[in-house]
């Protein structure tokens, strides 16, 4: 890896280490660069490393919105991961109002990467940490859900002690204490904001559009086909398969025309609808 890694890192015994590795932080501490040194790491002693991207703002391993499972081949420690993908939705660019989807979808991933064979699930987190906006409840509901063998806690003062104090005093997970990246930078809203509309356009970059006859398929919650908004089309697993953007609806016919990558409705099983309207031409969100 072609970063500054920091002794703290380094002095990590790693051979030690298995099952479901959480990676807390908030944003700009260098959490997410760690998680992917710690996976690429952890295939000198594990065939089947797995790695959850969990943050469905800043994503890196799949459109905003969504949490990807990316799975390593053996003896393959290239990031990102060369192996099978799979991939759930949340609607929205921040799990604060969207709490159970993103809890759901991070148990569905590590139970799928469990059922592939991995024996080590580097899981990086988003960064909502403030209690105030709910990080708190939200990190101890994925603790208690994945049961963690590790919590890697990476702060620069003390943002995570309502989180980590009760941890160090529980035998349920071991706290691994690391100071923030000093090479980690502060970035401001519009940079973020940024980085979503990149991750987009990339995403559907040689999407095309396609008719859905709705009515046929499941629609969670239900079939409210507001112009632009964000879809994901799911697989009989709950998988995306992949994201759509709504650009008609004909409430007489049923149908919806939809900007998407996917090339054919053979294996969608269900669309559920996103809180987000997403302009096909710039890639700017607004939420509903």
């Amino acid at each position: 890896m072609d970063v500054e890694i920091p002794p703290a890192w380094e002095r990590i015994t790693l051979h030690s280490l298995s099952g479901v590795i959480l990676v807390v932080g908030a944003p700009d501490t260098g959490k997410s660069t760690f998680a992917r040194y710690l996976y690429r790491r952890l295939h000198e002693y594990h065939e089947r490393v797995a790695f959850v991207d969990g943050d469905m703002g800043q994503a890196t391993l799949g459109p905003p919105t969504t949490m990807t499972l990316a799975l390593g081949k053996p003896g393959d420690d290239t990031f990102p991961p060369t192996g099978p993908c799979y991939r759930t939705f949340v609607g929205d660019v921040s799990p604060r109002r969207h709490m159970l989807p993103t809890v759901v979808g991070a148990h569905k991933l590590v139970r799928k990467a469990r059922g592939e064979g991995a024996t080590v699930i580097v899981f990086d987190t988003t960064g909502l940490v403030n209690p105030a906006y709910g990080g708190g409840e939200l990190k101890r509901a994925k603790v208690e859900l994945l049961r963690p063998t590790v919590v890697v806690g990476i702060q620069r003062r003390s943002e995570l002690e309502h989180l980590l104090v009760p941890l160090r005093r529980s035998r349920r997970t071991r706290v691994v204490d690391l100071p923030a990246s000093r090479a980690a930078r502060r970035r401001e809203v519009p940079i973020r904001q940024e980085h979503r509309v990149t991750r987009f356009r990339y995403y559907f970059e040689g999407a095309h559009t396609l008719e859905i006859a709705w009515q046929h398929l499941a629609v969670f919650p239900a079939p409210i086909f507001t112009p632009h908004r964000l879809l994901a089309l799911e697989d009989s697993a709950g998988f995306t398969l992949a994201l759509g953007i709504v650009t008609a609806s004909d409430p007489v016919r049923n149908t919806i025309t939809l900007y998407t990558p996917l090339p054919s409705l053979a294996e969608v099983d269900a669309i559920r609808l996103g809180d987000l309207a997403l302009n096909p031409h710039t890639f700017h969100e607004t939420r509903l």
